[in-house]
């Protein structure tokens, strides 16, 4: 296996770590289980980091296109909205947060995935 195919794979088995450690925070109610709740954020803080690294070194490797750099921002923003919503959700508060801050944060993990698929896709030849 090379080298992407190896970065490939860990953003895979990354997603799926965060994805079912998300399951069991959200299943288990607040106040969260430490530990679970530390390695859901440090894995999605490492899968933005390995792709913000990624995209770095094939940027310098030679230019990316227009589609590729917009792949990118969407993907960035994606994450930003998933961590925004997460985090809005763990703050420790007697009020409940909005309906809607728990729904975008229900779909916004799955658009990330699938945006980052597309961009992982998207520069796989280079």
């Amino acid at each position: 296996m090379n080298t992407n195919q190896m970065k490939v794979v860990s953003m895979g088995a990354g997603f799926l770590v965060i994805i079912l450690s998300g399951y069991w925070l959200s299943r288990s109610g607040k106040p969260y289980s430490t530990i679970v709740f530390t390695v859901h954020k440090l894995v999605a803080l490492a899968a933005i980091v390995l792709l913000g690294v990624t995209v770095h070194r094939i940027n310098q490797a030679g230019a990316l296109s227009a589609v590729e750099v917009l792949a990118v921002i969407v993907t960035g923003l994606f994450f930003l909205g998933t961590m925004g919503t997460g985090g809005a959700l763990s703050i420790p508060s007697d009020k409940a947060m909005p309906a809607i801050v728990h729904k975008l944060h229900q779909v916004t993990p799955y658009l990330t995935v699938l945006s980052t698929a597309v961009t992982l896709y998207l520069l796989r030849g280079r």
